[in-house]
């Protein structure tokens, strides 16, 4: 793999600037009992995913379409009486999901499987029942600031015994059930420790043979999953790659060709990058989500390749995963984003563009919600991937996608435009990404209150990404958060 500019990155001089004492870690995330619920979630969910394969035809609701799948009716109905929990706080906790929290998580989803699919299977899935009810207190418990009676904690307890019988079922909900669980920790755990979070769910993706492409509420559930992994790999600034292989976020290639290619043959690595663009394309046509599910991807792949670059330049490791030089997978990566872009559909297109309307940053409105952050998205790619951009790369000269801090700018102004909950909670990383280059006070300013707007809106931890920039940029931590009042 041949060398990009040589220098650290910002990515890398800041690679772990969230050690604990700079991160907004509640007690929650301290308790012992927390701790150690984790650690049985993990142990229920590897303990399934080291069996044997299981085949979803034979034994579970089809993964193409699992709500659809014909089963025994099972009993039905909400089932409030396992924990001690009065039931006119569980009914409240119910109605927070739908209201407030499912949102979050079908933000590429116009079925809106979180809100309206998973209540439905949950009457007869109490592992799902619970797990729903744990994320909404936790969501209530850290939106009103509360460091105390943490319901979440006996909810998360419950779902979690439940979960193990489910998982010898073999039943796909499980899956379901094992997403909101995680995203529950990573909303109320150490940003750093977001690996452990998602490694059991990347094992039963694998188990239940569940992708990007599997449809229904199993596809929904997969991006995401999806978007915690990128997330994640964003935060490690190219010391991690995502946990599920990238070859494993779609359907398979078809068979490489035989070892006597004719001669300027692209080769397996780059067929294969077209044949997952092309499939994406064909998927996108008239349908946005799965668009903005493709800047996901996009994203996940451009993480990818900054962690094999970091391998190969730092630690001199051969990049067994792609024979083509760097420069070659740079470029490549770099035109499949611009096609994306060039390539959204109408509802993917801001309704205004203004660059000169009395904000810090243009003005950049989107009439439809999948829009928000996928387009945030690719403006973030795109900084991650001009951060590590080889010498010798292509690109058109004195194009606006040329410039990191026009990226940068987009990122945040996309952010002050459209104040979309869910949205928000998409951009914290995105929002880092472009802080870093930054240079006033003005800017740093905005950026620190659209993070404590994050926080205090949502409930998710968004103040220990503006500490992690307060040192970037020179900043006594803490400065900015309490300059803003």
């Amino acid at each position: 793999m041949d060398e990009p500019a040589v220098g650290p990155s910002p990515a890398q001089e800041s690679s772990f600037l969230s050690p604990e004492s700079f991160s907004t870690l509640d007690e929650y995330s301290k308790n012992p009992r927390f701790i150690e619920l984790q650690e049985e979630l993990r142990g229920v969910l590897f303990a399934r995913a080291s069996g044997e394969n299981v085949n979803l035809d034979d034994d579970a609701p089809d993964q193409h379409d699992a709500e659809d799948a014909e089963q025994p009716e099972p009993k039905r109905g909400f089932d409030f009486t396992r924990v001690g929990i009065p039931k006119i706080k569980l009914i409240r906790y119910l109605k927070n999901w739908i209201i407030e929290c499912a949102p979050y998580l079908d933000k590429f989803d116009h079925a809106r499987h979180f809100a309206v699919r998973v209540p439905v299977v949950a009457e007869s899935s109490p592992a799902l029942f619970y797990a729903v009810l744990a994320f909404s207190a936790r969501q209530m418990e850290r939106k009103a600031g509360s460091d105390k009676n943490f319901d979440s904690l006996e909810l998360y307890q419950e779902s979690i015994r439940l979960l193990a019988p489910g998982m010898q079922a073999k039943d796909s909900n499980m899956l379901v059930t094992a997403c909101i669980l995680a995203v529950m920790e990573l909303m109320s755990g150490s940003p750093r420790n977001w690996r452990r979070h998602i490694e059991g769910c990347a094992a039963l993706f694998d188990l239940f043979q569940v992708n990007g492409f599997s449809g229904g509420v199993l596809q929904a559930v997969f991006w995401c999953y999806a978007r915690m992994e990128v997330c994640g790999a964003i935060i490690s600034a190219g010391a991690e790659s995502t946990v599920l292989a990238l070859r494993s976020w779609t359907p398979p290639p078809p068979p490489p060709p035989p070892p006597q290619a004719a001669p300027g043959h692209l080769g397996t690595n780059a067929e294969a990058d077209v044949f997952v663009r092309d499939a994406f394309y064909q998927r996108s046509l008239g349908n946005s989500d799965m668009h903005a599910n493709w800047a996901v991807y996009l994203c996940a792949k451009a993480c990818d390749l900054l962690y094999r670059s970091t391998r190969a330049t730092e630690l001199q490791e051969p990049d067994r995963q792609d024979a083509r030089p760097f420069t070659a997978q740079w470029t490549s990566l770099w035109e499949h984003l611009q096609f994306w872009f060039e390539s959204r559909p109408a509802v993917s297109l801001p309704t205004l563009v203004s660059e000169d309307s009395g904000q810090p940053f243009p003005t950049i409105l989107f009439a439809h919600w999948p829009a928000i952050s996928s387009n945030q998205v690719y403006h973030a790619t795109c900084l991650i991937m001009l951060d590590m951009r080889p010498r010798c790369a292509s690109v058109v000269a004195g194009s606006p996608e040329d410039s990191a801090v026009w990226h940068a700018r987009r990122v945040c102004g996309i952010s002050l435009t459209n104040p979309h909950r869910a949205s928000l909670i998409n951009a914290i990383q995105p929002l880092y990404l472009a802080g870093r280059l930054l240079t006033h006070t003005e800017e740093h300013m905005a950026v620190g209150r659209l993070f404590k707007i994050i926080e205090e809106t949502t409930g998710w931890g968004a103040l220990w990404r503006l500490r992690d920039l307060e040192i970037v940029w020179g900043y006594v931590p803490g400065e900015i958060s309490a300059a803003m009042g």
